[in-house]
């Protein structure tokens, strides 16, 4: 058989025996799988212990809640660790990126400013500019139609003293002896012929 030793004379037990001795140390209340069931267990039957179902609810539920709860430390745990880490390695870097970034921004902010102030500038003139044209435009409107209106008296004052010296010459109940004895004086031939410039070529003599 193998010698046992316990846990106070382990030590000095190593110490003196020989290295080719096997030794197998003793462990209180643990028994090995081919112990026989012990005196005063025999025929007993485990019965687990009854379950309160609402208690079982309400730990379920803590249960979840904790590990919800734990999950949710562990990561910012891990999240402030990673970030620390970064602030180390790259701290300067991302210094000097931030202030990179607001001086790129605050140019162009700068260039965004007077951008808008141009195009306002812009804008303005233009507006003048279209303000005067439809000024000038109406002006040269008002003056054509009143041109066109002056013309068109004009035309009716000549056609009025047209019809005024044509009226002169109107055959009347006053003139009409003295008209037609004019024309038996002064007879007239229309039987002729003309060429295409509208001379005449050829004319029947009156009897």
């Amino acid at each position: 058989m193998f010698p046992v030793i316990t846990r106070r004379t382990v030590g000095a037990v190593r110490l003196l025996i020989p290295r080719c001795t096997v030794l197998v140390e003793s462990v209180r209340g643990r028994k090995s799988r081919n112990d026989p069931v012990a005196k005063s267990k025999v025929g007993r039957i485990k019965v687990p212990p009854p379950v309160d179902p609402v208690e079982m609810v309400v730990l379920k539920e803590r249960y979840t809640e904790y590990k919800l709860i734990m999950n949710a430390l562990r990561m910012e745990f891990r999240e402030e660790v990673l970030r620390k880490k970064y602030e180390e390695e790259v701290g300067s870097q991302a210094e000097e990126r931030a202030k990179q970034e607001a001086e790129e921004h605050r140019a162009l902010m700068e260039f965004n400013n007077q951008e808008k102030v141009r195009i306002l500038k812009l804008r303005i003139s233009r507006f003048q500019k279209e303000k005067v044209e439809a000024e000038q435009k109406m002006l040269a409107e008002s003056l054509k139609q009143e041109q066109e209106l002056q013309e068109s008296i004009k035309e009716s004052e000549m056609v009025i003293l047209q019809l005024q010296e044509d009226v002169k010459n109107f055959i009347t109940l006053e003139n009409v002896d003295q008209r037609i004895e004019e024309a038996l004086d002064n007879p007239k031939n229309y039987n002729f012929a003309i060429n295409k410039e509208g001379k005449v070529i050829k004319q029947t003599v009156l009897q």
